[in-house]
């Protein structure tokens, strides 16, 4: 594809870009042209704090030319690189500007406008850092004695994304200790009268099938022995998956465990699902709790 052709991307950012990374990607995939992976060059530009650190950006733009979204609050760093977009005749765009404007108006006074304010190391980052490690504690049904101090349990046969979802969730400060569903053991302790939401996670017979059998070629590619666990067939078998799958599902029933069938869902769309029945749950518990007692008899 010839240069011309492409589209060169700026994401300028003070701090480290991901709120630009987010709004590229929530935009860029609704035009067909962009699923051409050549079609859009992403330039990320993140940290910039000084006039040397942004002298370097603006030659960089100058030698690829495009579009540029930027992050940046500092007024003076603002100015110029808005002063070289026009130079450079190309547009720029602050896309903070309209909500903190908003914000401004609600609060009747300017924003702070200081560089990378949202990753201070204050109570919410520490509270992420100990879901972390609750997460790597607690993973795939260990240490379930540490159950009582989850925020939510996911639940799930082997392989239907409750790791990476709580990895994910521990981002968000939440301690998600998440469970594997095996046919023919014990049902996990603990869960009968939980402290906290359980969700479980299913998927489609054939998806679940074609994640398990991409693990079991990882690992035997890696030559750890691990695959020596699941050479029974009955891992990857189709009539054998169906019936673990649907055993799952009765299991989530009995209990009234809400399920989410995360085959077409991104981990980040089966994280905000969670979050959603999370408040469900906590919203119901306070209406419950609302609720004067009954009469005595």
């Amino acid at each position: 594809m010839p240069d011309t052709a492409r589209l060169h991307l700026h994401l300028l950012s003070d701090a480290t870009g991901e709120t630009l990374n987010a709004i590229m990607r929530a935009t860029v995939v609704q035009f067909d042209e962009a699923r051409d992976p050549d079609s859009v060059v992403t330039h990320r530009w993140s940290l910039i704090r000084t006039r040397f650190q942004l002298h370097r950006v603006i030659d960089g733009i100058e030698a690829e030319p495009g579009p540029i979204l930027s992050t940046l609050v500092e007024a003076g760093l603002r100015s110029e690189l808005e002063t070289a977009a026009q130079r450079l005749n190309l547009p720029v765009v602050h896309v903070l500007d309209p909500v903190i404007g908003m914000l401004q108006a609600h609060f009747g006074h300017q924003a702070a406008a200081r560089p990378g304010r949202q990753y201070v190391l204050d109570a919410a980052y520490f509270k992420r850092i100990d879901a972390m490690h609750y997460i790597m504690a607690h993973d795939d049904g260990q240490a379930q004695s540490g159950i009582g101090e989850a925020d939510v349990v996911l639940v799930g046969v082997s392989r239907s994304s409750k790791t990476p979802t709580s990895f994910y969730l521990a981002n968000r400060g939440i301690k998600a200790a998440n469970i594997p569903l095996v046919p023919g053991t014990p049902e996990p302790p603990g869960l009968t009268s939980p402290h906290c939401p359980v969700i479980g996670l299913t998927l489609d017979v054939e998806a679940l099938i074609e994640i398990r059998r991409h693990r079991l070629r990882m690992l035997g590619a890696t030559g750890t022995g691990a695959i020596a666990r699941h050479d029974t067939g009955d891992y990857v078998d189709p009539e054998a998956v169906k019936a673990e799958l649907l055993w799952a599902r009765r299991l989530c029933q009995r209990h009234c465990w809400p399920v989410i069938d995360v085959t077409r869902r991104s981990i980040e769309e089966t994280a905000a699902t969670v979050l959603q029945l999370m408040d469900a749950w906590h919203e119901r518990r306070r209406k419950a709790a609302a609720q004067p007692p009954p009469p005595p008899s």
